[in-house]
């Protein structure tokens, strides 16, 4: 009977230990939805949707792009936050222009939502068909600062 007691007092011990860190994490609202602008480009990003897919909508003077799914919206965790990557131009013989949004670590607290600085770069990945043109730096960037939201919503 003492080992009965013994080990149901250990269960509720480890229990109490353990609720601390459950609440502390309960707390921790990260966002999945985030609305940024500046002068010329707005941006929608959701992590994931009603259908489960993570969406994407850019938009600037001359174009409305929207991107679904994760084979056109590509996603990475680094040291520097997530880099969120879309295809904003394709061609087939002069490269492509890609844009990335870097996505900060974000803790939404007891809160849905909060201001946020975030920085956009536009990437011009340069081609030739020519050979002997496919020489020297094949990148150049442009860098943008945003302003908006990120926010916790139900899907």
């Amino acid at each position: 009977m003492q080992t009965t007691n013994l080990i149901g007092s250990f269960t509720l011990g480890m229990l109490l230990t353990a609720i601390p860190v459950l609440s502390a994490k309960a707390s921790e609202a990260v966002p999945n939805l985030y609305q940024l602008q500046c002068k010329n480009i707005s941006i929608t990003y959701s992590t994931t949707s009603f259908g489960g897919k993570p969406l994407f909508t850019y938009k600037d003077k001359q174009q409305i792009l929207n991107f679904q799914g994760t084979d056109e919206i590509r996603s990475v965790e680094t040291e520097i936050g997530t880099l969120v990557t879309v295809t904003i131009r394709k061609t087939v013989d002069t490269g492509n222009t890609v844009f990335t949004l870097i996505l900060p670590r974000i803790n939404l607290g007891k809160s849905n939502s909060a201001p946020v600085e975030i920085k956009g770069i536009t990437t011009t990945n340069l081609f030739s068909v020519i050979p002997k043109f496919n020489q020297g730096q094949r990148q150049t960037y442009t860098t943008i600062h945003l302003t908006g939201t990120a926010e916790a919503v139900a899907f």
